[in-house]
């Protein structure tokens, strides 16, 4: 394909709520600008974007798709993006490798949670950003509503660029507010339109949204406000000129309308995305610990990130990357910054969707794939090795949900290990642990359709099944005074017998003091060389509980006293011996149950705060501070573990999926007396049945 300068590419990540038809609005762009020959529907999963088997099942975006096409001279790259949260991943990750952002917003639903969400993620970024107001053509849609709530949510400087003609059924086409003429589209065509008389109802609208579009334009460049001053207008180029300059500060923020199903108003979106989204030279890219910055430019060194990485079975890992810098070449050696080590490229590709075209190079500004890199990971940094630099990786959020999983069959457990770790790799917001201490494998990620996602994945990709269950909860048991026991034991079976004798004491150590051991013979009265035997006892006996067989922590251990038989002893039995002494210790020491707790942050808008705040409090949620955060409030608190499973999908359950959540672990803290006695119970229960 034609190569393309930096300046004449706009890269573009679509995001919005689900269901706003994102994916429609790529087809209708990639349709009209001769990229495909047809507008697949997200019904029939015959769409450019969507085509894992799970995207056409449930009929949804799941992960980020790229694809390409050209308009006036331009090269367009569109990263259509999830709507759902669980996929937040995806969409950070395509925000993070493009110049602009089109919110994409349901004409009869205007700002839903997932618009106020990525709406978030555009201005942390301080990216430009256009919204789109799709489904024009469908009963209730309502323009001038729509433009009303993003004016509320998001300021003034929200600018109509369109208004419809029409809406719900009789959408037909749009008035172009920059060049003051109506276009009529034909439903389901090219894209083409025809220049018509704009309706009388809509003249004084017209006029007026003009003008406020004039002068906003005027404003951002000193030259053009003293021609409007002078003369009360400005040309469409000149329009395109002030507002670009306002859209690449994030100032002005232009709404353009359009049924992406029928086609109708694409081509004029088309227009302003390329008249409004900067270009990649104007927006250097930073970089790790300098105050340098990557210019889009080919004739420099090379520097690229890999944001996305899609494993297929017949080629391997697709490396999605963007090149920021200079020219990859396909052959050449490269230098990965992140990790210390050299890659050879091999064969590069530019994408629509699924569909790869093979280029010998992708430069400066531009947006491809590699494969077969051996060392390369989502978030690396592939560079030229004699001038080094390190691009920020995504900032991927932690995970909010946990499951335990273990496998439907005996036998699986190397699969699915090798499973779950490829999966990783193609997902930053999907984690997996092993965890000894419970003895379960966890795998955790932003919510339930996200773990069952890539569980579904793991059997049609790997041919491993595996059943999701509750984790259980690492109680620890600790001690609360101090106590000491005798720990005798004798055996005789006619040849050598086994003796071993201590006395040991137990204290209480402060909340997370581990564990000390001390040895305070004297004497002799228990030979040196047993000594560790007895250690290695407590330490056995701590490891498979007293109370109900979880680890005893924080306490301190003193070998006072004991004996020994110059024949019979030996380090078996003096093992055995500090075992019996610490059981019998420690359960006069007045045994207690610890569970973890975990800092909470909540953050959720003003109107459900009563409602979160309640729900926090009956799950023996400790408060610990509040702080408004934008439209948001931010609740700041300390909860068990035990009653957190799920809450995520809880939060967003209460909160009309407004809510979100983070949490850390914090510290052990004693069970209360009812609850421990109910957890005691069920560990004996347990045992009982192994």
């Amino acid at each position: 394909m034609k190569e393309y300068a930096p300046d004449k590419i706009r890269n573009i990540a679509l995001v919005g709520h689900q269901d706003t038809g994102k994916t429609m609005v790529s087809e209708a762009i990639l349709f009209t600008t001769g990229a495909t020959s047809r507008i697949g529907r997200v019904e029939d999963g015959n769409t450019i974007m969507d085509t894992t088997p799970e995207e056409i099942e449930r009929q949804i975006s799941i992960q980020a798709s790229l694809a390409y096409c050209e308009f006036k001279n331009h090269k367009i790259n569109l990263i259509d993006t999830p709507g759902y949260e669980d996929f937040v991943g995806e969409v950070l990750g395509g925000l993070d490798v493009v110049e602009g952002a089109v919110v994409v917003i349901r004409a009869e639903g205007g700002v839903e949670v997932g618009t106020e969400k990525v709406w978030e993620y555009v201005r942390e970024r301080g990216l430009p950003a256009v919204f789109c107001v799709n489904k024009m053509d469908k009963e209730h849609a309502a323009f001038d509503k729509c433009l009303e709530q993003l004016h509320e949510h998001f300021g003034r400087t929200v600018l109509a660029m369109q208004i419809p003609i029409g809406e719900g059924e009789s959408f037909k086409g749009v008035i172009d507010l920059v060049d003051g003429k109506g276009y009529e589209y034909t439903a389901g065509g090219k894209g083409k339109s025809k220049e018509i008389p704009i309706p009388d109802d809509l003249k004084d609208k017209t006029e007026k949204l003009r003008r406020e579009l004039f002068e906003t334009a005027a404003e951002n460049v000193e030259a053009l406000m003293e021609k409007y001053l002078e003369s009360e207008t400005l040309t469409p180029e000149e329009v395109y000129q002030g507002l670009s300059v306002g859209v690449a500060a994030g100032d002005i923020f232009p709404v353009f309308c359009m049924s992406a199903e029928s086609n109708i108003g694409t081509s004029h979106f088309l227009e302003g995305l390329i008249g409004l989204v900067p270009p990649p030279t104007l927006r250097p890219q930073k970089l790790v610990d300098s105050e340098d910055t990557l210019q889009a430019d080919m004739s420099k060194s090379p520097a690229a990130k890999i944001f996305k990485n899609v494993s297929e079975s017949h080629v391997g890992d697709m490396l999605y990357l963007r090149a920021y810098q200079g020219t990859l070449a396909g052959g050449n050696d490269i230098f990965n910054s992140t990790r210390n080590a050299s890659e050879r490229l091999g064969q590069l590709f530019f994408l629509q969707g699924k569909n790869r075209t093979e280029t010998e190079k992708i430069g400066a500004g531009d947006i491809g794939a590699a494969v077969k890199l051996k060392s390369a990971r989502i978030g690396d940094t592939l560079c030229d090795r004699s001038k080094p630099v390190t691009i920020p990786p995504t900032d991927y959020p932690l995970p909010s949900i946990y499951s335990a999983i273990a496998g439907a069959a005996k036998g699986d457990e190397d699969k699915i290990g090798a499973g779950l770790n490829r999966l990783k790799e193609e997902d930053p917001t999907f984690d997996v642990k092993v965890d000894n201490e419970i003895r379960q494998t966890l795998i955790s990620g932003q919510g339930e359709l996200h773990l069952e996602i890539l569980v579904g994945r793991l059997k049609s990709r790997y041919g491993v099944e595996v059943v999701m269950s509750k984790p259980r909860i690492p109680y620890k048991e600790t001690i609360a005074k101090t106590a000491q026991a005798q720990g005798k034991y004798k055996k005789q079976t006619g040849g050598r017998g086994q003796y071993g004798d201590v006395w040991l004491k137990v204290e209480p150590l402060p909340r997370g003091g581990d564990f000390e051991f001390v040895n305070a013979i004297v004497g002799g009265v228990v030979p040196g060389k047993f000594i560790p035997a007895v250690e290695k006892g407590v330490v056995a006996a701590m490891s498979e509980g007293v109370l109900a067989g979880y680890p005893v922590v924080d306490l301190k251990v003193t070998l006072y006293d004991g004996g020994y038989h110059t024949v019979d002893s030996s380090e078996q039995a003096f093992k055995v011996a500090g075992s019996m002494s610490f059981k019998k210790a420690a359960t006069d020491a007045k045994l207690v149950l610890l569970e973890p707790i975990m800092n909470v942050e909540v953050k959720v808008p003003e109107e459900f705060m009563g409602d979160v705040m309640g729900d926090l409090s009956g799950r023996r949620g400790k408060i610990q501070g509040m702080e408004p955060q934008g439209r948001f409030n931010v609740v700041r608190c300390q909860v068990p573990l035990a009653e957190l499973y799920r809450y995520s999908t809880h939060l967003r359950s209460i909160t009309q999926g407004r809510g979100t959540h983070k949490r850390e672990f914090s510290h052990y803290e004693e069970v209360p007396h009812d609850s421990a006695q109910k957890i005691i119970e069920e560990a004996k229960k347990e045992k009982e049945k192994e």
